[in-house]
């Protein structure tokens, strides 16, 4: 099913291309919504409501799509995770899709759809990369030998990341909380701290990220709550460590 529905999803993102979108704002300017998303998230109902119609949706975009429990069998979908770079730059964008099974999560895929990379993590399996096993991340390095990634947001919940930052070997932001989870999953970065991410936003991406060795949480350093917005960091273990000892301090 998935595989078909990656395909599909593609070729439809890569044809609205050549088109005048029809964007709308949600939350604010930035906040921004597609006939894109709309239609990536009502293809793939199609695709579960075939294959597997007792399953329940969580997802951004639609409003029936809302879930009060994460009991039995509920995927959670983010059609286009990056709207924003999406209309603007045409890449930094991805699909991202979690199967959670009573609350836990056990599959979660991120789709970088420009550059068609397939990142998919499955519970206690490890994770691939097109099909090639990931390499799980280091233990060894800290926020000195690391690259971050933070939003503004959280940089202004715990001021303190201003010098984790200036520790650190440099900062970057890519605008889309998967892809950034994922340059943390794969080592590229030491760590992604973001404030206000809803449950769509990171649950493929905490799976695939916990199952390379990474560690998710809330910057609190609580767990997170699939079905509130919040705020939430991934990071290799030293890294991570060392934001909660030293940096993750109000």
């Amino acid at each position: 099913m998935m595989k078909v529905f990656l395909t599909e999803a593609k070729q439809y993102i890569e044809a609205s291309f050549e088109k005048e979108l029809r964007i709308e704002t949600k939350s604010s300017r930035n906040d921004l919504v597609t006939e894109v998303d709309q239609y990536i998230e009502a293809l793939f109902t199609r695709y579960l409501k075939q294959y597997f119609p007792s399953h329940r949706i969580f997802g951004e975009e639609n409003a029936e799509h809302k879930v009060e429990s994460l009991e039995g069998a509920v995927w959670i979908i983010d059609p286009i995770d990056g709207t924003l770079n999406f209309v603007e730059q045409k890449r930094d964008f991805a699909i991202s899709i979690a199967l959670y099974m009573d609350g836990i999560g056990e599959y979660g895929i991120v789709y970088d759809v420009e550059k068609d990379d397939l990142y998919v993590g499955e519970k206690g399996k490890g994770a691939t990369l097109n099909g090639r096993e990931i390499r799980r991340v280091s233990d060894r390095r800290g926020v000195a030998d690391s690259l971050l990634i933070a939003n503004l947001s959280a940089v202004n919940l715990y001021p303190k990341l201003k010098e984790a930052i200036r520790v650190s070997r440099g900062l970057r932001l890519y605008g889309a909380a998967s892809l950034e989870f994922m340059a943390v999953a794969t080592g590229r970065a030491g760590a992604y701290l973001a404030a206000n991410l809803a449950p769509w936003d990171v649950a493929a991406s905490k799976i695939i990220a916990e199952e390379l060795g990474c560690i998710v949480s809330r910057l609190s350093g609580e767990e997170i709550d699939m079905l509130e917005k919040g705020t939430s960091v991934v990071a290799l273990p030293k890294v991570y460590q060392e934001l909660q000892n030293l940096y993750l301090k109000k």
